[in-house]
């Protein structure tokens, strides 16, 4: 068997800050103590350890998301391997030249064009004029900003910076392609564009891509493993759907319950009138349905808020995560702050072909137009429905869905 062709290799990284300090003392204060040294009191500094002991190997060619939450220490191990800042210990090891993007506008001369910045930044990577002569006219044409290139960057929106810095990256020959948020600035059309070039640049070119963003929908599309970071230590490194879950918080004691009272919520959920605390399937001991059976689920919740009216909405989604069908519970009771709650349900996935499915559940009410007011969401558990009869055929879900309408009628 071959050996590993790894590309960045971190050993034990820690990185550690002084609060408000130069050298563990402010400015003010080191002058202090150089005039009156004796007399001179040095308050103690508080230390923020933003990497405590990360290690990881990426293979030549990997596309790898990086996520956690705010301060998790993302952004600061970024910069280590893109040599912005120094490790306080430990290790980086990369085979290969690097481009990255870790804010926008990083490394443009505010005073030079678009075109200036490219020829510096290819400059940068080892490229000679030629090679950059080469490829500058992809890099304009897929930046969409040509008509603003011999502009001075400093005239530029956040967006044509974003735009430029992604061209450069992706077209400028490196080994290594760091991005840390930065698409989360352009148009969703950028956006989309950008995602099909990353596949295509590990796919077919086999560049190593990381990639540190918020957005799961970005992460999922083109990263098959994903590191999740939490105050400074990976604490999952693996498949990204899974990394997702441990980034939530998601805690699955069986695959017929879950504990939801630590996990973290979306990000675009940003009330907290209520939490669920648990799901899980009635009397069951595998997540297995047969065609005939209903999905009984039991739920309980904890009000943080006064409400009248809650609802609850069950989502069901296929193995590839398209949503197939979605159902729905009204006005089933209204309690005051402190209380908790719960309910029994019976799900009907008669219609649902067989297969593998996953949920999401969400409760809410409803505002005077009828629009829900989403209050608490979270990724619930999976399910299997199986058919015990003999199917009259194979049943092609990536093609035909996952519901099988009433056999056609011949009309005569």
């Amino acid at each position: 068997m071959s050996e590993k062709d790894i590309i960045i290799k971190v050993e034990d990284v820690h990185k550690e800050y002084w609060l408000g300090s130069i050298d563990r003392h402010s400015f003010r204060e080191e002058l202090e103590r150089r005039r009156n040294p004796e007399s001179a009191k040095i308050p103690e500094r508080k230390k923020i350890n933003a990497l405590n002991g990360v290690s990881f190997e990426i293979e030549r060619g990997e596309a790898v998301g990086i996520i956690g939450a705010n301060g998790a220490g993302k952004s600061t191990l970024l910069k280590i391997l893109s040599r912005v800042t120094a490790p306080t210990s430990g290790k980086v090891y990369l085979d290969g030249t690097l481009s990255s993007m870790l804010e926008v506008g990083t490394g443009f001369h505010p005073e030079l064009s678009g075109r200036e910045n490219i020829y510096i930044n290819g400059t940068i990577l080892g490229m000679t004029r030629k090679e950059i002569d080469s490829k500058i006219e992809d890099i304009i044409e897929f930046s969409e900003i040509r008509d603003f290139i011999d502009t001075p960057v400093k005239r530029y929106s956040s967006g044509m910076y974003v735009k430029l810095a992604f061209s450069v990256a992706a077209y400028l020959d490196s080994d290594i392609m760091i991005l840390d948020e930065v698409l989360a600035v352009g148009d969703m059309k950028f956006q989309k564009k950008c995602l099909d070039k990353m596949r295509e640049l590990s796919a077919k070119e086999g560049r190593t891509l990381l990639c540190v963003s918020h957005n799961m929908v970005t992460i999922s599309k083109f990263c098959k493993r994903c590191i999740v970071l939490d105050k400074g230590k990976v604490i999952f490194d693996g498949d990204t759907q899974e990394a997702v879950r441990a980034y939530f918080g998601e805690k699955k004691e069986t695959p017929t319950f879950i504990d939801f009272s630590q996990n973290r919520r979306f990000l675009w959920l940003q009330r907290d009138e209520i939490r669920l605390q648990t799901a899980s399937y009635v009397d069951k001991e595998e997540a297995v349905f047969w065609e005939g059976e209903k999905v009984r689920l039991n739920f309980t919740w904890l009000y943080h808020a006064d409400l009248v009216n809650l609802c609850l909405r069950v989502e069901v989604f296929d193995s590839v995560e398209n949503g197939v069908a979605a159902a729905f519970l009204y006005d089933l009771e209204s309690k005051d702050a402190g209380e908790s709650g719960g309910v029994t349900v019976d799900l009907d996935i008669s219609w649902l072909k067989e297969g593998k499915y996953k949920t999401i559940y969400t409760l809410f009410v409803r505002d005077t137009d009828g629009e829900s007011i989403d209050l608490d969401c979270v990724n619930g558990l999976d399910f299997e429905k199986r058919i015990v009869t003999e199917r009259e055929i194979v049943w092609h879900s990536k093609s035909w869905g996952s519901i099988e309408l009433p056999k056609l009628e011949v009309v005569r």
